[in-house]
């Protein structure tokens, strides 16, 4: 029999609609139980394409035994942390403070009063991997309670004690470029050299960092220079290694192993949009031929597999599929054989991507390469052209045999900060790629996401954070607002469509009266939401950027478009709360960084006007043509439409013809015509 479940939205909460746990959703009915039959609370919190949620589901929350434990003992609340990152946060945190770790599934043992007492993540159903069985644990817990209820109500106010924020230093050291040297530097001193990125396995894509390095290599200083190569370095890395599908596009969600080889095999919609934008810099930057492969397969990728018909794009795509993880994406020798289509391209397969009888993992084999282009070229006397028709050619054919495989699940919701992301990737690669057509494309793509995102996820002119079949969810956050903001001014400048415009200062204001913290930044939580244990303020960035940085960062890009002056100085005490932090811990500060760079960097400003009728080509092909991370742009027909950024107020016409006005931090030139004007004045 379904359970409490079988009437929600979230395709990972209806993944355990008919398991015989008990299991409430997130809500008042839960909570009133819990206090009515005085029972503590087992809070379990995942996403639908975790591996080992999906293992605990399987042999535990599917076990008759255990449920009965869980359904006598415990209300059993079940979270997709995807659309509830408020609780994910407040848990998480309660979670290391316990137990110094956490991670998904999350289990975590509450009071009545929400104080959570006790924590893990994924516990066997029998003792192993030094855990005890999941069951132990309930028995243990199910008798702590009863037997001695002051002692946990003592620990989970000690635990709640400790992760209650505390109010923020005043006058904390403001960002300046000292300090985003010292950071670049410490990214660069701590690469891993050997086998590119940060840290030991699991190692994690560290995009934020990345188009950090990238940003600040933007210049001729020595620190410029070394980021710039640690960031294409890492790249490369990632991108041959077997984290990146060689097939069909896209980056699982992170490696295994130190050296990017064997990948956990789910894929999210935020990696790959975050990524295809470090991609895109790095060829804007270098115009690496390699790395605009990647952004455009990345992109492609997104397009084939993740997209609904409104335009919106899904949340994730399955490690596992028929029951096995991975094996939507590994080959055999044999399979690889049958796939391709002669003798000739198998063997340049089997030098590419170094095959071997046995494989690389557990008998099968994750593609990934082993010689580079030039090596191949080489070896079959061909040029590398040749080489590179012939891995495309190859690669198609396997797209084709993998495509009659059984597909991992897909997570078919829309998360609106997410889409936020994609959005932003979608729109640059709409201005900045040098091919008309794909330009085309993708605007057209961004265009649809974000006409959608504007009607199905404000259904009542507010926002909301998740929509599926039809139906919006009644929460919002701070990264929903910050990053869709974010993405409709990205796309307003790739195709200068005022509507995009108006939207983002409109939501702007909504942003700063619901999350706005009168002692600097934004809460987590709007002020109209639901009461929780604490209203969260996460600073840190994570695998996503944190909403605090993110709206820092749409306060500055309204400012530089003309908006209010207090925009900057919200954003200027928001980045003096993390300075010292970012400078010692900049992976987790990564996003910030981006944004200080561009709060202390070369700010340019740039307004062009042209007659009706006409474009200004020339102009916009100038402005586009190399990496300016920290130019903001906006055009318009003369005279503007009304509600259009004031950046373009007050430009007119040059002898009736475009004119490009640009500025430097608010100061500037005299307004020109001609491209080679303005890249004189660049």
């Amino acid at each position: 029999m379904p359970n409490r479940l079988a009437n929600e939205n979230s395709p990972y909460l209806l993944q355990h609609a008919h398991n015989p746990v008990d299991w409430y959703p997130w809500g008042q009915e839960a909570l009133e139980a819990a206090r009515r039959q005085n029972k503590p609370i087992f809070l379990s919190i995942g996403y639908a394409a975790c591996h080992w949620c999906h293992v605990m589901e399987r042999e535990s929350f599917e076990n008759q035994q255990t449920a009965d434990l869980l359904n006598t003992h415990f209300i059993a609340i079940k979270v997709d942390r995807e659309q509830r990152p408020d609780l994910d946060r407040i848990y998480m945190q309660a979670a290391h403070a316990l137990s110094n770790s956490g991670g998904w599934p999350l289990s975590i043992f509450l009071t009545p009063d929400l104080h959570p007492f006790y924590a893990g993540t994924y516990f066997p159903p029998v003792r192993r991997y030094n855990m005890p069985a999941f069951t132990e644990v309930l028995t243990h817990l199910a008798r702590a309670w009863q037997d001695t209820p002051a002692e946990v109500e003592r620990v989970g106010a000690e635990v709640l004690a400790r992760i209650r924020p505390t109010a923020a230093p005043p006058g904390g050291r403001p960002l300046s470029s000292g300090l985003l040297q010292d950071a670049a530097t410490r990214l660069v001193q701590t690469y891993d050299q050997e086998h590119g990125g940060w840290g030991r396995a699991p190692k994690f894509p560290q995009a934020m960092a990345i188009d950090f390095l990238l940003r600040v290599s933007v210049g001729s200083s020595a620190v410029g220079v070394e980021s710039s190569s640690t960031a294409v370095h890492a790249l490369k890395a990632m991108a041959r290694g077997g984290m990146y599908d060689v097939v069909g596009g896209g980056f699982s969600r992170y490696s295994t192993d130190d050296a990017w080889r064997l990948p956990h095999f789910e894929k999210m919609l935020y990696d790959n949009a975050l990524l295809a934008l470090a991609y895109l810099h790095a060829w804007q930057l270098t115009h690496d031929p390699f790395c605009r492969r990647i952004v455009i397969e990345t992109l492609d990728f997104v397009m084939s597999e993740m997209v609904n018909a409104e335009g919106g794009f899904y949340s994730s795509l399955d490690a596992d599929s028929d029951g096995a993880e991975g094996k939507f994406y590994v080959w055999t020798k044999d399979n690889l054989r049958e796939a391709l289509a002669d003798d000739s391209l198998f063997e340049i397969f089997v030098a590419a991507y170094g095959l071997t009888t046995s494989g690389n993992w557990e008998g099968k084999t994750v593609l990934q390469r082993a010689l580079d282009d030039a090596s191949l070229a080489s070896r079959f006397r061909v040029d590398e052209a040749a080489i590179l028709r012939r891995l495309a050619q190859g690669r198609g054919q396997l797209l084709r045999a993998r495509n009659s495989r059984i597909r991992p699940a897909t997570d078919d919701k829309v998360i609106c900060s997410w889409n936020g992301l994609m959005l932003r990737a979608f729109a640059e690669a709409g201005r900045f790629l040098d091919e008309e057509d794909r330009r085309a494309t993708y605007t057209s793509v961004a265009t649809r996401n974000a006409s959608f995102l504007l009607t199905g996820l404000r259904p009542d002119a507010g926002l909301r954070r998740v929509w599926r079949n039809g139906s919006a969810s009644r929460e919002v956050f701070l990264e929903d607002f910050a990053a869709l903001i974010l993405g409709l001014l990205d796309l307003y400048q790739s195709d200068f469509d005022n509507r995009w415009f108006i939207a983002a200062q409109d939501l702007a204001g909504q942003m700063i009266s619901r999350f706005k913290d009168p002692e600097g930044g934004f809460f987590d939580t709007p002020s109209d939401g639901e009461p929780l244990l604490i209203r969260p303020k996460d600073l840190q960035d994570g695998a996503t950027p944190s909403g605090n940085a993110l709206a820092c960062e749409v306060l500055l890009e309204l400012a530089a478009l003309g908006g209010p002056v207090h925009y900057s100085d919200l954003a200027e005490q928001a980045l003096g709360m993390i300075a010292e932090d970012a400078k010692r811990y900049p992976l987790a500060f990564a996003h910030w960084l981006n944004v200080a760079a561009f709060a202390f960097g070369d700010q340019q400003q740039l307004a062009i006007v042209y007659p009706p009728k006409s474009k200004p080509e020339a102009l916009l092909r100038t402005a586009n043509s190399r990496f300016r991370p920290n130019l903001v742009l906006a055009a318009s027909e003369f005279p503007p439409p009304p509600q259009a950024p004031a950046l373009l107020l007050d430009r007119p016409l040059r002898d009736g013809m475009p004119t490009a006005y640009l500025c430097h931090h608010f100061t500037c030139k005299l307004p020109v015509g001609t491209a080679e004007d303005l890249e004189r004045q660049f």
